[in-house]
């Protein structure tokens, strides 16, 4: 059986300051991403030992726990790598995701448009949950902003061009109450040149990015 470990960063973990604490990032990654991926590890070789003894009502029960955990790794995994340092070239839109940035503004009118409907569409979300900018049917579909559910991943084929982590665990400790900081901030670290790929060529396998 595969056993799933914690991806590096592709950064350090003061790299996204000011928008995102170094504190952050740090029990972000060793402590949230960990534990899902402990979880799902637990929930897996239970599922196999259960699928060896065909005890079906424990692999019923092992679903949710697959599903949350799994999504939780997948969707970390993601997050990750569509964001980027600060001022680093892969942050400018126009430069680094040309295909994306023109799909963008056909679907939105311009570029300013979507960020605002991106950003309210971040703020609606009651509870915990993801933001999710789409490629509809594999790459180079349709554009659409979605969000997802708690630890929800973006379902093939559609293919989850870039996430934003609404969780409070994710900027409570340096934004407190003031989720819009938060939101206005992400701009500033969005990884535009790992959303180019994706929506380009899509991503082969979310744990193994």
């Amino acid at each position: 059986m595969t056993t799933h470990a914690l991806p590096p960063l592709p950064y350090a973990y003061d790299a996204l300051e000011p928008v995102i604490s170094k504190q952050i990032m740090e029990l972000h990654h060793q402590k949230h991403h960990q534990t899902y991926i402990n979880n799902l590890n637990a929930a897996l070789s239970a599922h196999a030992s259960a699928t060896q003894s065909n005890d079906v009502s424990t692999l019923i029960g092992l679903q949710q726990k697959i599903r949350f955990n799994g999504g939780g790794h997948i969707n970390h995994s993601l997050f990750w790598k569509n964001l980027t340092p600060p001022g680093t070239p892969g942050n400018d839109l126009t430069s680094a995701a040309p295909s994306l940035q023109s799909a963008i503004v056909s679907r939105w009118g311009s570029e300013q448009a979507f960020v605002d409907a991106f950003g309210a569409a971040l703020l609606g979300i009651q509870g915990s949950g993801w933001g999710w900018l789409v490629s509809t049917g594999g790459p180079k579909g349709r554009l659409e902003i979605t969000t997802t559910k708690d630890q929800d991943p973006v379902n093939g084929p559609d293919v989850p061009v870039f996430g934003v982590d609404m969780w409070e665990h994710a900027y409570y400790l340096q934004y407190l109450n003031n989720k819009a900081g938060y939101v206005a901030g992400i701009w500033k670290i969005i990884n535009w040149a790992e959303a180019e790929k994706r929506y380009t060529a899509g991503v082969e396998n979310p744990l193994k990015l």
